[in-house]
């Protein structure tokens, strides 16, 4: 194999591991934004069951001054009763004290009902402040390690980087400048090898005299079909071999 080929075959293997290092650190925010988002969804979870109890405790509250008002008629027309002395007024006040009195028997039946939902209320309360605490707990946790790995992976990144230019600087100019040129096309896959007469890149035949090329190891060769580099070794079979 060419000398060229091997650096060549090198710094691809940096340039797939620069690849996935910067697509894992892509994740890292994605990660902890989506911990903060279920943190949050918690405590809007809790804050919305709390302004439930507040819904019903205030409707509770106007249910009391309801029955208040209702009560303060029943007082008033049993007063009129006493002072009146038709027969036709009192039996008038009579039925309003009835009606009053029939409303706050239905006032009293959704008292009991809300009652029963401020009980769930406070039940959902109860389990929606458990669920926002162990979610807190956990993306505090959850969010300090993947801080941590975000630092740990720059740093490999960085690292990396800096190998990866050392290996690139031994690569002559032309030979890089066309790596390179290609890897913008390509991917991390431009140098591949050559194997039953294919490339390894498109997976296309590749014509008898660049096989002969791939196998004398003497320039670069590129398929004729993807421009990918070519190279071939001893443990790749050529075409018509088996």
């Amino acid at each position: 194999m060419m000398d060229v080929i091997e650096k060549l075959l090198i710094l691809q293997d940096r340039d797939r591991n620069l690849q996935r290092l910067e697509a894992e650190l892509a994740q890292v925010p994605i990660q902890r934004q989506a911990m903060v988002q279920k943190d949050q969804a918690a405590r809007d979870a809790l804050a919305a069951a709390k302004r439930r109890v507040t819904e019903l405790e205030s409707s509770r509250k106007q249910m009391d001054l309801e029955v208040q008002a209702k009560q303060e008629q029943i007082e008033r027309y049993a007063n009129q009763q006493l002072q009146t002395r038709k027969n036709e007024e009192y039996r008038a006040l009579a039925h309003e004290i009835e009606t009053c009195k029939a409303a706050i028997s239905q006032i009293e039946d959704r008292q009991i009902a809300l009652m029963e939902q401020g009980e769930a209320a406070q039940k959902e309360v109860q389990k929606a402040s458990a669920a926002a605490a162990a979610a807190a707990k956990l993306v505090e946790s959850e969010v300090t390690t993947l801080d941590e790995r975000g630092r740990n992976l720059q740093k490999e990144l960085e690292q990396l980087k800096a190998n990866r230019q050392a290996l690139a600087e031994a690569v002559e100019e032309g030979a890089l400048s066309r790596y390179e040129r290609l890897m913008r096309s390509k991917g991390c896959n431009v140098v591949v090898g050559v194997h039953k007469g294919v490339c390894g890149g498109c997976h296309m035949k590749l014509p008898a005299q660049q096989l002969v090329s791939c196998k004398a190891a003497e320039k670069i060769i590129s398929c004729t079909n993807c421009g990918r580099i070519l190279y071939y070794t001893r443990d790749m079979s050529l075409a018509g071999d088996d």
